[in-house]
């Protein structure tokens, strides 16, 4: 029961923020605040109060709908929240009670982010990649011994992508996902971020291929969505993906 206890408030502080990143990914796109701004109903400005704005349990008690106006509210917002609470719960699973838990929750929670803000505007945000960057500059300082894998992982696949970039002008891999396997790399060291890059560039050849059959998607995609999936993969199952592989060899 304990344990069942320490998921379920893991899983609240999740939704929790979670509700934050709905508001970050409405906002950065356009450049307004984040912070000073007061949450309001997109159709017809009905600042929300404090009851309005719990997370998942909001929308569903409202039913999906605006209080004032009766319009509906985007299911985004409840994905969004829950989405976010089963990535802390995962990274809980995996990491227990410690810093790495942490960070891995930070790191989780900006993947989210830039990934919708990708996939609606195929850019990823600098701010977000620059917090990346610092929470694996956090995170190589707390395991400094091994100081230099995640060093190598900084440029390990970003200075390949930067060629690519450099050499199709921005038409082969965006400026955006350069930096983001460059933070990514500084997070989790080079063996991590080279499988984490194998596996994103896995799904979105896989995934986007059904969209395109399916939806009829065109052939430009973005790469931060797949990318950030690749990243989430190689934390949770790294190891034993490249034990396995290792195991080949040996």
């Amino acid at each position: 029961m304990f344990t069942v206890l320490i998921y379920i408030v893991i899983f609240l502080y999740g939704i929790v923020v979670g509700s934050f990143l709905n508001v970050c990914i409405l906002r950065i796109p356009k450049g307004e605040s984040i912070v000073t701004e007061r949450s309001h109903c997109m159709s017809c400005g009905y600042r929300l109060k404090w009851y309005d704005m719990f997370p998942v349990f909001s929308y569903l008690f409202l039913r999906g709908k605006c209080r004032q106006c009766g319009e509906r509210i985007s299911v985004q917002y409840p994905l969004i929240e829950a989405a976010n609470g089963l990535l802390w719960i995962i990274s809980f699973a995996c990491f227990g009670f410690t810093w790495d838990m942490l960070l891995v929750c930070l790191l989780f929670s900006a993947l989210l982010t830039l990934s919708v803000i990708d996939f609606r505007t195929y850019e990823i945000p600098f701010g977000i990649n620059l917090f990346i960057c610092v929470l694996g500059v956090i995170r190589m300082s707390l395991d400094y011994r091994h100081w230099s894998q995640y060093v190598i992982g900084f440029f390990a696949i970003s200075v390949p992508l930067l060629l690519l970039f450099l050499a199709t002008k921005g038409k082969g891999i965006g400026g955006g996902d350069v930096k983001l396997m460059a933070a990514a790399g500084l997070f989790l060291g080079w063996k991590t971020v080279i499988l984490a890059f194998i596996l994103g560039c896995f799904y979105g050849s896989v995934i986007h291929i059904i969209r395109m059959k399916i939806a009829g998607e065109g052939r430009v995609l973005a790469m931060g969505p797949y990318l950030s999936m690749g990243i989430v993969t190689a934390l949770v199952f790294g190891d034993r993906i490249i034990g396995w592989y290792m195991s080949l060899f040996l």
